[in-house]
């Protein structure tokens, strides 16, 4: 969750949606994304709403957020949730925990808080639940654990499998950790595991990214996320880039680390559901995730959280503290929010859709849109059978240039 500050409207005490949302929610799943902000360390280049120990302490030396009491806050706003939510709503088809560190928190505290959306909101019969996970916080026993509290899907940051590219990304694991968490995961049953790696890293050699994509593969996931690294202002790592202690490398660098991504993982049987990311089977992508993509309803837990219900998109308030407050006082914790127009709607559509392996009807586009459409099949950019059949997807080529086809249909 990136701490990016956003301009809106500001959120009613009671949490309250507009009725024209409200009544769109029986038309497209439900989830809940549930942000855990705490980490033990701050990594160089996040740029996440997180917070160390250190961090969340006053001058006086008293605690002014912990982890110990923050499942309790989360059930609160889903309690929240509970209220606002009215009408015909869906039962909750996807919870995805992220960070942060959710895993700080132990396992039967994150099942507290999915217990909470099961009793508020119902579950359906395959509802997926995901937790992300640091390799160094788990064992063997807390993935046991996990399983046992009904988290179905789980997703390691592993990054690199080289350690000199996880020293200049200041991540704690040691190479190898991951792949042995993959190993545990599936011992404790989980059927859908994810690894998360980052390409781009300063110091990382193609040599070193193929052996990442290779240690990945081995390990045995059923999902590979891959994320071109993004030099945030305000970062270390932005700071180390701007005294010249570390280089960027350069969009051709990064457009062969992507082709190597696809041609590796391809190779071993995943495919691109969406542009940054690979599955095995239909059965292994992240549905929490295409429900973002595909337009979906969402609960945003947590300081900093975003939802969107049938347009209506909020925010929470960042500090953790300032969220406690919130909810102690029975306000919502929504800072501030928005309602799309049709057209921002629309251009969101295209945004997204554009992304995942179907692509987005071309009814969608304006005429410009269209012409900009034929112009992409013209160029390689555009599968032509897809086309054909009123549809816009990408190709591979089309994929490395993603933002700039979407400008040029919207």
């Amino acid at each position: 969750m990136p701490s990016v500050a956003l301009d809106g409207d500001p959120v009613p005490s009671t949490g309250e949606l507009p009725e024209q949302s409200l009544a769109e929610l029986g038309d497209r799943p439900l989830g809940f994304y549930v942000h855990v902000p705490f980490c033990v360390t701050r990594c160089g280049y996040c740029d996440f709403n997180t917070y160390t120990a250190e961090e969340l302490v006053s001058r006086d030396g008293t605690a002014t957020a912990s982890r110990d009491n923050y499942a309790d806050q989360a059930i609160a706003e889903v309690e929240l949730a509970d209220r606002v939510l009215t009408g015909r709503r869906p039962p909750v088809s996807t919870v995805f925990v992220g960070g942060g560190t959710p895993t700080l928190l132990s396992a039967e505290d994150l099942g507290r808080i999915v217990a909470a959306v099961r009793d508020r909101f119902g579950l359906t019969p395959d509802a997926e639940l995901t937790t992300e996970a640091n390799p160094e916080t788990v064992t063997p026993d807390y993935l046991e654990r996990l399983r046992r509290a009904g988290f179905t899907r789980i997703s390691f940051g592993m990054q690199s499998a080289r350690t000199h590219v996880l020293r200049v990304l200041e991540r704690g694991h040691t190479p190898g950790r991951p792949e042995q968490c993959v190993e545990w995961a599936r011992r404790a049953g989980f059927e859908h595991v994810n690894l998360d790696l980052i390409y781009g890293t300063p110091g990382e050699s193609d040599d070193d990214w193929r052996a990442s994509l290779e240690a990945a593969v081995s390990a045995g996931p059923d999902h590979v996320s891959a994320y071109s690294l993004i030099v945030e202002e305000g970062t270390r790592l932005a700071a180390r880039v701007r005294r010249g202690e570390l280089t960027e490398p350069d969009d051709d660098a990064m457009a062969d680390r992507y082709l190597m991504a696809d041609e590796v993982l391809s190779s071993a049987g995943f495919t691109a559901y969406e542009v940054s990311n690979w599955a095995r089977t239909p059965e292994g992508r992240s549905r929490h995730n295409l429900l973002y993509w595909t337009g979906g309803h969402w609960w945003g837990v947590g300081p900093g959280a975003h939802g969107h219900v049938g347009g209506t998109r909020w925010w929470n308030v960042k500090h953790p503290a300032a969220y406690a407050a919130r909810l102690a006082a029975g306000d919502s914790p929504g800072l501030a929010r928005e309602v799309l127009t049709g057209e921002e709607r629309r251009f969101e559509r295209v945004l997204l859709e554009l992304r995942v392996e179907q692509g987005c009807p071309l009814d969608l586009l304006e005429p410009h849109g269209r012409v900009a459409a034929e112009r992409a099949v013209a160029e390689g950019l555009l599968d032509p059978d897809a086309h054909e059949a009123g549809r816009a997807v990408l190709t591979r080529r089309g994929r490395l240039l993603a933002d700039a086809v979407v400008r040029d249909l919207t």
